[in-house]
């Protein structure tokens, strides 16, 4: 399966939250999505969100200038 990319470099939250929502209630189970994010209020609420909806994540780059995740739908 082919990773999805979703860029939000350029979004703040709550925008940025909203649209990782709706990305990632998308995937099929065992699906990909890569999430590049900037903003610091999407750099803490997108990854508690993904974890506490049972999505695994795995942390990609973590600088002061962005946050890469790889995001993987495991459960309905």
């Amino acid at each position: 399966m082919e990773t999805q990319l979703l860029n939000l470099m350029t979004e703040r939250c709550p925008m940025a939250l909203l649209l990782a929502k709706r990305a990632v209630n998308a995937l099929s189970l065992g699906q990909k999505l890569e999430i590049h994010v900037s903003d610091s209020g999407a750099r803490q609420d997108i990854p508690r969100y993904l974890i506490n909806h049972g999505y695994v994540i795995e942390i990609q780059n973590d600088s002061a200038q962005s946050l890469i995740l790889f995001v993987t739908k495991m459960q309905k």
